[in-house]
């Protein structure tokens, strides 16, 4: 799917002239002539595909979005700190001042929302007169439920119950949709995921590299049913996908090499990626200013995040490239690593490293601590590997290097932690030690305790990656974690004030906000 142009489908504004003709724009199309060919309605997926992409987008259109999903789910946590040069909605992230106003939690809504609609859009022309095949009709119905689930659940992480939105609106009386409880989120989660894997292929061709699989829906049927705590549910899934799957750990006994591996822009849609979010490039004028959805230029299918661009680090600060240098690792979280931990090396530059940064050709300095307020800057998704032309749009800010959304590490450490649940603790350790092998560590020590173990294991393998702040979340240790700072409200984050509004108070509000 990487090269693949995700467009979007614009409905047809009709015209009602004093004659009663309908005048038709020339350079749109029209919805009763669109979703009838396969083209059409992979142009229809890929843009409800393209709302995913949007969580990482920034924007000085719509709501000044700055990269708004790393925010609230990475930078908020403790494995990252927001810099003095950082904007204001991360400094306060990062202090868990959490408001309904704040442009992340409308952004993302926003985007969730859409996504949905999208997929709700494809499985409603399903049922209308079309050129598709039986076998055809069961695909998009597969991958629109997938992705209808995966929203879903994005949005049950993020708010708890928020409204669950199965049809598209079809008057003024049914544009508000209330709170849904949470087991109603989880049934119809978890019933479109099965949908999914029943319907999906087991694999695409290359052309369509990136689209989900029925192993993709299985895979996160696990995953929902670990939040949703049916811990058999989710060890059947989960002992289904491991035996029978294509995912693996890329692990050769080289640990600095199969870490790389993991994350390198030579080596996107791996063994070890189980959903992986697609983006464009190379040699594009595109940049993460020009997004789909939140930027009025043209469309193009090359488009990225704007990771080396705020991660990277500062410019100000003297480090070459001219970046912002926004967010940088904890002392806290480097020090969690333990002696020999390779992810310690491949994850974070420190002193003693040499620092590679793309300014239109590679520069390789030695790495200043004084770069960073903390003396560390994320190495993960950067290094010599990926500080490549062809990961970088030409004004050096975008990148294209693809989100790993969900590894397989992770799943393995999902598994572990349902194993625990029921008491199968040798099985989760195995599960652990396949983690802590690949990082070139020793197996756990048979005195650890295995579910400090395992919440220590997995903070280190995903640190930078979207999954921190919801395992804090889920497994209650807020007050251990942030001391006094916590608040219980905090175990959801507030919906968005705009929608509240936009309500009239038939969404309701999560308490504390």
């Amino acid at each position: 799917m990487k090269k693949l142009i995700y467009a979007m489908v614009v409905s047809l504004v009709v015209i009602n002239s004093c004659n009663n003709l309908d005048l038709v724009p020339l350079d749109k199309i029209a919805a009763s002539n669109f979703y009838k060919t396969v083209t059409e309605y992979d142009a229809a997926m890929f843009a409800a595909y393209s709302s995913i992409q949007d969580f990482w987008g920034h924007s000085s259109e719509t709501l000044s979005e700055r990269g708004e999903y790393w925010k609230v789910t990475t930078v908020i946590t403790d494995d990252v700190k927001a810099e003095p040069g950082s904007d204001n909605i991360s400094k306060d992230a990062d202090i868990l001042n959490i408001r309904a106003s704040d442009i992340p939690f409308a952004a993302i809504y926003t985007q969730i929302y859409e996504g949905i609609y999208r997929c709700n859009i494809v499985l409603e022309n399903l049922a209308l007169p079309n050129e598709l095949t039986a076998e055809q009709k069961n695909v998009f119905e597969g991958e629109a439920k997938f992705l209808r689930a995966f929203f879903h659940f994005e949005a049950v992480k993020f708010w708890g119950t928020p409204p669950l939105v199965l049809v598209t609106p079809k008057d003024l009386n049914t544009l508000v949709v209330p709170n849904a409880a949470k087991d109603q989120l989880y049934a119809q989660i978890l019933s479109d995921l099965n949908d999914a894997a029943d319907k999906l292929p087991a694999t695409w061709d290359d052309a369509n590299t990136g689209r989900a699989t029925s192993w993709t829906a299985k895979a996160y049927t696990g995953k929902v049913n670990v939040w949703k705590e049916d811990w058999d549910a989710a060890i059947a899934a989960f002992e289904d996908v491991i035996s029978n799957g294509p995912y693996a750990l890329i692990d050769t006994d080289n640990p600095a090499q199969d870490l790389e591996d993991a994350f390198a822009f030579d080596n996107e849609n791996s063994p070890e990626s189980i959903f992986e979010v697609q983006f464009g490039g190379p040699n594009s004028d595109d940049n993460i200013w020009v997004f789909d959805d939140v930027h009025t230029e043209n469309f193009k299918a090359s488009q990225g995040t704007g990771r080396s661009w705020d991660w990277d680090a500062a410019g100000g600060n003297g480090a070459p490239g001219g970046k912002n240098g926004w967010w940088v690792p904890t002392p806290d979280l480097v020090s969690a690593f333990e002696p020999g931990d390779e992810r310690l090396n491949s994850f974070i530059y420190k002193a003693g490293d040499m620092y590679y940064v793309w300014t239109g050709a590679v520069t390789i300095v030695p790495y200043d601590a004084a770069w960073s307020s903390t003396g560390y800057n994320v190495k993960k998704y950067a290094g010599q590997r990926n500080n490549v032309a062809a990961d970088f749009a030409p004004n050096n800010q975008g990148n294209f290097n693809n989100e790993r959304l969900y590894r397989f590490p992770e799943l393995k450490l999902l598994y572990a932690e349902a194993l625990i649940e029921k008491g199968r603790t040798a099985e989760a350790r195995q599960q652990i030690n396949d983690i802590r092998d690949r990082a070139g560590l020793a197996d756990l020590p048979g005195a650890d305790d295995v579910t400090t173990a395992l919440y220590k294991e997995k903070r280190l393998e995903l640190c930078f990656e979207p999954h921190r702040w919801f395992d804090i979340v889920r497994w209650g240790i807020g007050p251990q974690v942030f001391g006094t700072a916590w608040n219980d409200k905090y175990s959801v984050f507030p919906i968005p004030q705009s929608e509240i509004d936009r309500s009239a108070g038939v969404i309701t509000q999560n308490n504390g906000y």
